[in-house]
């Protein structure tokens, strides 16, 4: 209970993350939410974050690797505006955020009288970037009972509650779900259609002719590795993985290839191959070279979104349901059956693998010593949060082994200027574990002031910065197809002035050597850091990373 006489809406709120196993929320205080950052603070955790958009971030970080919702407490008006882009990102990668921002006084909602923070139709902002929202009324209870259940609901995303601040300060009552800790969460679970046995059967007659078999496994498989390890064995498949899927099985598998199905090997080995299996992927442009990547000749999809199945590629036999039920039901069938597959098929899979690691440390040059260094010093548990930015985008979503899904943070919508505030979430989250968070100099920009929050937590955090001085990725676009520069070229910022400021160790790094004295000390640090990489004394890639964007070439 709070230190007032009676009960309010933030210790409703506390109830809530609790049932849903949720230890901290983050956020910006305000007028329009003080009884929840009032109860958040002493009764919880409360993160306070430098702006609403790192709020939702962190909580999607946060999410993400503690594998329980996220929450984010933000301010009406032009707070919860602030936090849109954010929640974007969340119903992108389809993170259960608990989104509660405040609201002016319920006797004035809808008058436009310019109460202060007051702005028309917030509750349709919150609907154009949440899978639900709602304004909360006399009864909180029960609209907390809802948000609870459609945050463990497919499809996946934030739910957004916007609270008129005098029912923040009412009294509620208590929040006793029948069903407590993640189970609440779980049991919002749409109810699934009934186990679809005439395509179960059909796949299994496909799976048991093919001969050169592949799966590739996306974020909705994530969970599943043992089901996936087991249609492997019984088909004797390589995985693909889209970006959300990595580390669904670890990538130190022989039998995983990876992110890297549109790479030149991995678009050989799915040429020859003769069966696909895809469990819980959106084939997303830039993984698919723009959907122009062949797929094999027989497709059998698995997804919990019967609107996904054939919605980028044919699917011979779609199957619809949640990936573990579905692959448990698969694997029961195919138990008793031996793959077709001969070793040379075993063989191809193991030497693409080689053959797309082995390329793109050649295409990436000096940042293949970086990316050694950060997977030696790394332990498998340590989240590897990642902004948009060149080396992530060449390497890092690629190279980068990821052997625990959840360690997997990236902004999936492809926004640059998230990882920061992810990395406060992720922190939080994994306490024991030392954080590493790369971003460029651009991507840091946006989110400057969350080294604050970094060092006010004190949080395990080492910030590293690809300085390019500039947006480095549609520098190279522009260079590519534009033959010109527009609005790509930036003041450095003095980074190490930036540290001392916010009492943060730092290193500057103009060596892979230089690199890795200081990222070791850094990872074993304790306390925030920041390592500055200089790309230009590191020297550049051999080939320089363009996005796979469809973008005419025009002559200037």
């Amino acid at each position: 209970m709070s230190d007032g006489p009676a009960r309010n809406g933030g210790d409703l709120l506390v109830e809530v993350l609790r049932t849903l196993d949720v230890e901290a929320a983050f956020g910006v205080v305000s007028v329009h939410n003080l009884p929840l950052v009032d109860a958040l603070t002493h009764q919880l955790r409360w993160v306070p974050t430098r702006s609403e958009a790192a709020a939702v971030n962190a909580a999607d970080g946060y999410a993400r690797v503690n594998r329980t919702p996220g929450c984010a407490v933000t301010s009406t008006g032009t707070g919860a505006a602030n936090a849109a882009g954010a929640l974007v990102e969340a119903l992108t990668a389809g993170t259960p955020v608990l989104h509660v921002t405040g609201q002016i006084p319920s006797e004035y909602l809808g008058r436009g009288r310019g109460v202060i923070h007051e702005t028309r139709d917030q509750l349709g902002l919150l609907q154009a970037c949440s899978v639900s929202a709602a304004t909360i009324g006399a009864d909180a209870l029960s609209n907390f009972a809802a948000a609870a259940g459609r945050l463990g609901c497919h499809p996946r995303g934030p739910v957004s509650l916007e609270w008129p601040i005098d029912l923040q300060y009412g009294e509620t009552t208590p929040f006793e779900p029948q069903t407590g800790g993640t189970a609440a969460f779980s049991s919002g679970s749409v109810e699934m259609p009934e186990s679809d046995d005439a395509a179960l059967d059909r796949a299994v007659e496909l799976i048991a002719t093919a001969e050169r078999p592949l799966v590739w496994a996306g974020g909705g498989a994530v969970g599943c590795g043992e089901q996936i390890d087991d249609l492997l064995r019984q088909t004797g498949a390589g995985l693909f993985t889209s970006n959300a899927g990595r580390g669904v099985l670890p990538e130190t598998d022989d039998r995983v290839i990876g992110n890297f199905a549109a790479s030149a090997a991995g678009a050989e080995l799915l040429a020859e191959a003769d069966l696909l299996v895809s469990v819980g992927t959106h084939f997303r442009s830039n993984e698919t070279r723009s959907y122009r990547l062949a797929m094999p000749p027989v497709h059998i999809q698995i997804d919990v979104d019967s609107a996904a199945v054939g919605r980028a590629y044919p699917a011979d036999v779609g199957i619809v349901g949640e990936a573990g039920v579905v692959l448990d039901a698969l694997g029961q069938r195919l138990a008793n059956s031996r793959p077709r597959t001969t070793p040379s098929w075993s063989a191809a899979i193991t030497a693409t693998r080689e053959q797309c690691r082995e390329q793109l440390r050649r295409d990436i040059g000096p940042y293949s010593k970086i990316c050694d260094i950060m997977t030696s010093v790394l332990s498998d548990g340590a989240p590897r949060v990642r902004d948009i930015t060149i080396p992530n985008s060449s390497w890092g979503n690629r190279l980068l082994p990821i052997i625990d899904p959840a360690t997997n943070v990236v902004p999936r919508g492809g926004g640059i200027g998230q990882a920061v505030g992810m990395s406060i979430g992720a922190a939080v989250a994994r306490p024991t574990e030392p954080t590493m968070v790369m971003v460029g100099d651009g991507g840091l920009a946006p989110q400057l002031g969350e080294l604050a929050t970094l060092a006010q937590e004190n949080l395990p955090v080492t910030v590293v910065v690809f300085d390019d001085r500039g947006y480095g990725v549609l520098r190279n676009t522009q260079d590519r197809h534009l033959g010109r520069r527009s609005g790509v070229d930036l003041l450095a910022p003095d980074l190490a002035s930036a540290a001392t400021a916010f009492d943060m160790g730092y290193s500057d790094a103009l060596t892979p050597d230089d690199f890795a004295r200081a990222f070791e000390a850094a990872m074993n640090a304790g306390s925030p850091q920041l390592i500055r990489v200089d790309c230009e004394a590191l020297g550049p890639m051999p080939v320089p990373f363009v996005p796979p964007v469809e973008m005419p070439s025009v002559d200037r």
